[in-house]
């Protein structure tokens, strides 16, 4: 097989119309350090591998940003600019300032969270290795953390620089249900 680049993977999530529609609409946007990210992603390559449509199970669309104006009202105001966006698309999509996330992380999750200086370092923080990418809305470059072996290789890897072993285990759980051919790390 050969190696997965990243034009691969860009290629293989825009076959998803959703994933499309979304990289130009949040162009036109133009949020601060805008992204999409997580699972629309990385799902597009494992649904090609299972024969699957690009957009098969993937349950909301990610859209991330880093804006230094921490208040509610700022993100609230953002995510309201992409719903009316995306009103026309079927699709449950997900707006989060990068900037804010240690504000709620820890009432959410338990645990605590640093405060992020890029957008890129929520990315590197996401619960598994294959699952750290990013594509930039303007650039239409993907952002990837660790490189793309695991993802190619359908390895779930816990991240170190978010070791939560019961939720990590919960993702893995429901990834396999989706994708029973995926192997976890020792």
């Amino acid at each position: 097989m050969t190696s997965l680049s990243n034009q691969r993977v860009v290629a293989l999530a825009m076959e998803d119309p959703i994933n499309a529609a979304l990289l130009e609409l949040m162009a036109q946007l133009d949020l601060p350090a805008c992204m999409l990210t997580a699972g629309c992603l990385f799902q597009a390559v494992w649904n090609h591998r299972s024969g699957l449509p690009a957009g098969w199970g993937v349950k909301d669309y990610d859209v991330i940003y880093f804006d230094d104006d921490l208040s509610w009202e700022a993100e609230d105001r953002v995510i309201q600019r992409v719903r009316q966006a995306c009103r026309g698309l079927e699709a449950n999509v997900e707006v989060r300032n990068q900037a804010r996330v240690h504000l709620w992380y820890e009432g959410k999750f338990g645990v605590g969270y640093p405060r992020l200086q890029a957008v890129t370092e929520g990315i590197d923080r996401y619960l598994i290795i294959a699952t750290c990418l990013g594509l930039d809305v303007r650039s239409g470059e993907l952002y990837s953390t660790h490189g793309l072996d695991d993802l190619q290789s359908g390895v779930l890897r816990i991240n170190p620089l978010n070791h939560q072993p019961e939720l990590f285990l919960r993702k893995v759980e429901s990834y396999r249900e989706r994708w029973p051919w995926l192997t976890v790390a020792s």
